[in-house]
C-alpha cells in the first residue's frame, strides 16, 4: 500500500508561518495529524522515521500543538458552544477565571457571535469551523496547525478567520502551519511555502514569491492552485437541452427543528440543463434548504413540487417519495462526505446505487470503472472510504450520486478540498451532466464554481432571499 506521507525531510523553525500545499491526497492532513500527535499507534498503520517537536516525539508533546481538523464535525466534543471552547484549556489546567476569559476572546476573534449556551448541533458547517478554530486558539498553543480552516466559510468569514490567525500568531509568536488549497488567501500571513509532492518528498520550498514564481508551471501541472493561473476547462457542448422545469419552489420556509425556521419566502425553479447556485453567509439556512429541495426534510411552509417530467408517476411532493423513487430523481451530496459512506471499499461504495436499481452486473461494473477513472480514484478502488483524504472523500461522495444518474443533483460544497486539477475535472463532469439534461442545485462559497457553471444564483441572507439569473462563463464561451 502506498504511504500517505513518504520520504519527507522537513525542518520548521520556531515562529515560522508555513503554507503547506500539494495535490489532493499528497499527505498534508496526515502530516498535520502527526505533528499534533494524534496519528495513533502501530495498530493504526506502519511508520518510519522521526516526527519531533522541540526535539521530542510529537506524540509526547500534544499540549504544545493546537490542531483544527479538516472536518469540523469531528472536533466538536461538547453540547454547548462555551463548554466546547473551554474544553482544551480545562485539560491544560488553566485556572477557571482565565478559561472563560479565553473563551470569550477566542469566539470574538473568529467572529462566532452566538450565545455560550447555543447547542453545537444547531450550528452550520461554517459556524462549526469557526468553533473548532476558537477551541484551538483558546489553548494558546506554541504550534498552530490548521487543516483547510476556511473551506466552509463565506468570504467575510474567510477574512475574519485569516485575520484572527494573523493577530494571534503575531502576538504570541506561535509557529503556524496551515493547509489550504486556495493560496491567495494566506499569502499576506505566511513567510514560507512548502509543497508536498504526490509521490513523496518535497516538490518546492521557499518564500512565497520564490516558490510561486520560479515553480509556477510545475505547481500548476501538479494540481496546485497558483494565483493568476486559473484551471482551463474543456468547452461546453454547443447543443443545449430543452430548459424543462423539474422542481418549483414557491414561498418556501425551511428549518430542521419543528417551530424553528432558518429561511423564509424562498422562490426558485430547478430546470433541466441549468445550474442553480445557493450562496450567502454562514448560518442562514443554505444546507437546510438543499436538504429540503432534495426531499430529505419536510418544508416548514410554502411549497416544493416536482413537475410532471420529474415526478413521472410518483407524488408531486419529493418529501413523500420513497428512497427507491428518489434514487433516479434527486441525488444528494451532503456537506460532510462521511455522512453518506456505507461500504468497506471505494469500489463497493460506488456500486451501492446501481445495485439498488437492480442493474446488470456488467452495467454496474461499467459505471463504477468510468467514475473511478474520471474522478482519479482508480488507485484507491479497494481502499476503505474512511481512510481517504478529505478531498478524495468529497470526490467519492459526488461519484456515488452520479452512479445512479439522477435527473437532479443537489450538491453541498461540491468542490471542498479539491486541488486545481481535481476541481477542473469535477466542474467539467458537472458541465457534461448539465449538457445532457440534468439539473444541478449547488450550495457553495466557491466563486469560481459559480462563475463557470451557475445559470442562476439564489442568495440567502438574514433579511430574505433573492434569485438572480445570469449567463455562466462556460455557457457564454459557447455562445461566443
Amino acid at each position: 500500500m502506498q504511504p500517505a506521507v513518504d520520504s519527507l525531510d522537513l525542518v520548521i523553525e520556531p515562529g515560522e508561518r508555513v503554507l503547506l500545499l500539494g495535490a489532493s491526497g499528497a499527505g498534508k492532513s496526515t502530516l498535520l495529524a502527526g505533528l499534533a500527535g494524534v496519528l495513533g499507534g502501530d495498530e493504526e498503520g506502519d511508520s518510519a522515521g522521526e516526527l519531533l517537536i522541540d526535539g521530542r516525539p510529537a506524540a509526547t508533546q500534544r499540549g504544545r500543538a493546537g490542531l483544527v481538523l479538516q472536518d469540523p464535525d469531528s472536533q466538536v466534543v461538547l453540547a454547548r458552544v462555551g463548554d466546547d471552547v473551554a474544553f482544551g484549556p480545562e485539560n491544560l489546567g488553566v485556572p477557571r477565571d482565565e478559561i472563560w476569559s479565553r473563551v470569550h476572546e477566542a469566539l470574538e476573534s473568529v467572529g462566532l457571535d452566538v450565545p455560550l449556551d447555543r447547542s453545537t448541533s444547531a450550528l452550520s458547517g461554517g459556524q462549526k469551523q469557526r468553533l473548532a478554530l476558537a477551541g484551538a486558539l483558546a489553548m494558546r498553543p506554541g504550534l498552530l496547525l490548521l487543516d483547510e480552516p476556511t473551506a466552509n466559510l463565506d468570504p467575510e468569514g474567510v477574512r475574519e478567520v485569516r485575520d484572527a490567525v494573523a493577530r494571534v500568531t503575531a502576538q504570541s509568536g506561535a509557529t503556524l502551519v496551515v493547509v489550504e488549497h486556495r493560496v491567495s488567501v494566506w499569502l499576506p500571513v505566511v513567510d514560507r511555502v512548502v509543497v508536498l509532492a504526490a509521490g513523496g518528498g518535497v516538490l518546492a520550498d521557499g518564500t512565497p514569491d520564490a516558490v510561486l514564481g520560479a515553480h509556477a508551471a510545475t505547481l500548476t501541472e501538479a494540481g496546485v492552485w497558483v494565483p493568476g493561473r486559473p484551471p482551463v476547462l474543456p468547452p461546453r457542448s454547443t447543443s443545449q437541452p430543452t430548459p424543462t422545469p423539474l422542481l418549483d419552489v414557491s414561498d418556501l420556509t425551511v428549518g430542521r427543528q419543528r417551530g424553528l425556521t432558518v429561511a423564509t419566502g424562498i422562490h426558485a425553479s430547478v430546470v433541466a440543463g441549468r445550474a442553480l447556485a445557493i450562496t450567502g453567509p454562514n448560518g442562514v439556512g443554505k444546507s437546510t434548504l438543499a436538504l429540503t429541495v432534495a426531499g430529505l426534510l419536510p418544508p416548514a411552509g410554502g411549497s416544493l413540487e416536482a413537475a410532471g417530467p420529474l415526478a413521472a408517476g410518483a407524488a408531486r411532493e419529493p418529501i413523500r417519495w420513497k428512497s427507491r423513487e428518489l434514487l433516479t430523481r434527486i441525488g444528494t451530496v451532503f456537506q460532510d462526505p462521511e455522512h453518506q459512506l456505507l461500504a468497506s471499499s471505494v469500489r463497493a461504495e460506488l456500486a451501492v446505487g446501481p445495485r439498488a436499481l437492480r442493474l446488470a452486473p456488467t452495467e454496474v461494473d461499467a459505471r463504477v470503472d468510468d467514475l473511478l477513472e474520471r474522478l482519479r480514484l482508480a488507485h484507491l478502488a479497494e481502499a476503505n472510504p474512511f481512510t481517504l483524504s478529505g478531498g478524495e472523500k468529497r470526490r467519492l461522495s459526488v461519484a456515488t450520486v452520479l452512479a445512479s444518474r439522477p435527473r437532479v443533483l443537489v450538491l453541498d460544497e461540491p468542490t471542498f478540498g479539491q486541488d486545481a486539477r481535481t476541481w477542473r475535472e469535477l466542474v467539467a463532469l458537472a458541465a457534461e451532466l448539465l449538457d445532457s439534461g440534468s439539473a444541478i442545485v449547488a450550495v457553495t462559497h466557491d466563486a469560481e464554481f459559480v462563475d463557470v457553471l451557475a445559470d442562476e444564483v439564489l442568495t440567502l441572507a438574514p433579511s430574505g432571499s433573492r434569485a438572480v439569473p445570469r449567463i455562466s462563463a462556460s455557457r457564454a464561451a459557447v455562445s461566443a
